[in-house]
């Protein structure tokens, strides 16, 4: 299944199902995996878990207080009987509870609902509890601009905030894994920064280098890289001509991956409302695929990140 803009006949189909129609169909094929979805207390967590359900692209548990939960189900007009419910006390107690279920082996993929992020990756990333690997975890969003041929994964965006070296080799092996999972045999990495020379007084053109320098000495595998590079020559092949810059990656990258979290968001976002670009977030580097949504994230977006979660999660038991 290559990873392209290609559009199934749904009908009634939103933004962002349209955006992802070929990963959502991978999705129904491969059909429901268990979801444990944590403190879906709020609409649009708790529509994003019942949408998949309804999609076929997961089986959710959900963890939260019951009582809120079945309030909040009741204003919604959503049956809680369909799915399995969890009852804890709190937020931290359900993404605990979460997160166990994951590690037990009662769920192949993992919803972050209504709780801060910080609250949600500290269960996660516990170092006796939690699910974490050798791997450092990051975030990558999947998106779709309609000016652009192909879909961007930007990381990262929403966890690590000022990433070494070595933790830049974790975020790009970890978005290259993602883009190979979706059917992308080997993506394009152009390594941003904001000028496409080495400077010594510019960290990330040091770190583009060097992560090059990685990739064809085999300690990152998969991917092609190229960088550093600036936004424009990065993704236009007419600014990449006018600079002089020859590279197999200027000009139609699959992967941005950005200096840091605040320029990573700052990117992220200006597509999402300037641009009105498709969106889907998901934590790669984990025992799980985790879909890691904004709380302002609606149903949709939930969705969308759900069926690239069960696609990961597919990927990963066929290996």
């Amino acid at each position: 299944m290559a990873a392209q803009n290609t559009l199934s006949g749904k009908h009634n189909m939103t933004r962002d199902e349209h955006a992802f129609a070929d990963i959502l169909q991978q999705a129904h094929a491969n059909g429901p995996r268990p979801m444990a979805v944590a403190h879906p207390c709020s609409s649009e967590a708790l529509l994003g878990a019942v949408e998949a359900a309804e999609q076929g692209i997961a089986n959710p548990i959900l963890v939260a207080p019951r009582a809120k939960l079945q309030k909040l189900a009741a204003s919604l007009d959503i049956d809680l009987s369909r799915f399995e419910v969890i009852d804890v006390e709190h937020s931290h107690a359900a993404a605990e509870r979460a997160v166990a279920l994951v590690r037990e082996g009662f769920a192949d993929m993992l919803m972050k609902g209504s709780l801060h992020t910080d609250e949600f990756m500290a269960a996660v990333l516990d170092r006796n509890k939690g699910i974490r690997t050798d791997r450092r975890v990051s975030h990558v969003f999947v998106m779709k601009v309609e000016s652009y041929p192909r879909y961007l994964f930007i990381t990262d965006a929403a966890i690590n905030i000022e990433p070494d070296l070595e933790a830049k080799r974790d975020i790009c092996q970890n978005a290259i894994d993602l883009c190979q999972a979706l059917g992308i045999a080997q993506p394009k990495v152009a390594i941003l920064s904001a000028v496409e020379t080495i400077s010594p007084k510019i960290r990330s053109t040091l770190d583009a280098a060097a992560l090059c320098k990685m990739a064809d000495r085999g300690q990152i595998k998969g991917g092609l890289l190229d960088g550093p590079l600036a936004f424009d020559n990065a993704i236009s092949h007419e600014a990449a001509d006018t600079k002089g810059i020859t590279s197999p990656v200027a000009g139609e990258p699959d992967i941005l991956l950005v200096p840091d979290l605040e320029s990573g968001n700052m990117l992220a976002k200006q597509l999402t409302y300037l641009a009105a670009a498709a969106s889907a977030g998901i934590v790669m580097g984990a025992r799980v695929p985790i879909v890691l949504t904004s709380r302002a994230d609606d149903a949709a977006g939930r969705l969308a990140s759900s069926a690239v979660a069960n696609v990961l999660a597919a990927h990963h038991k066929k290996a």
